[in-house]
């Protein structure tokens, strides 16, 4: 990955973020994560890592096919319909490397309540562990019902649609909303 490609975290969960990896899926994809270090540092700068992980050259094989084995069954859920059994099973086994929560306590509202914290972990397996339990968490949620690919045209990343009406289109108003309202304007003025 080069140096002026940041990481796009606008997905609303860290398993859509981790799917937005792999950019440009309208038209020819565009790999970001290219070498086992950019897989390292993905995540890292989402928090799921402890600074000491290291990551080992054939890590980048499972990922990625973690990663498209949930954006399969995040948008095949979201469309109505089930998640296939290899992708079932592809989440599940990197579940399983998903280190256990942190039980912790918390008082609210004068009553003592379980809180867990989910902590870091120290490999990149585990690692990816959180991010497809998130992916578990999330196709078990109604919110899955909520996740959008992108209207951009030039776009193509998924996010979670957390707007009151339910009508969100882009990903980020910032960057593709404003920039499809640009080209759609300028289209119209040069008519």
């Amino acid at each position: 990955m080069t140096a002026d490609d940041e990481w796009i975290r606008d997905g609303g969960r860290v398993c859509l973020d981790f799917v937005n990896t792999l950019r440009d899926r309208w038209a020819v994809p565009r790999e970001t994560l290219q070498e086992p270090d950019d897989l390292l540092r993905w995540l890292r700068g989402a928090g799921l890592v402890t600074h000491d992980a290291e990551v080992s050259a054939d890590a980048l094989a499972p990922a990625r096919s973690l990663r498209e084995a949930i954006d399969r069954a995040v948008l095949g859920v979201a469309g109505g319909g089930l998640p296939g059994p290899a992708d079932v099973r592809t989440i599940n086994e990197a579940v399983r490397a998903a280190p256990r929560p942190l039980l912790q306590l918390l008082v609210r509202d004068g009553r003592l309540e379980a809180a867990s914290a989910p902590g870091r972990a120290d490999d990149v397996a585990a690692g990816l562990g959180l991010v497809a339990r998130d992916a578990a968490e999330l196709l078990l949620s109604p919110e899955v019902r909520r996740v959008r690919v992108c209207g951009s045209d030039r776009c193509g990343l998924r996010f979670v649609d957390r707007s009151q009406a339910g009508r969100r289109r882009w990903c980020s108003m910032s960057r593709c909303g404003n920039r499809t309202k640009v080209r759609r304007h300028q289209r119209r003025v040069q008519k």
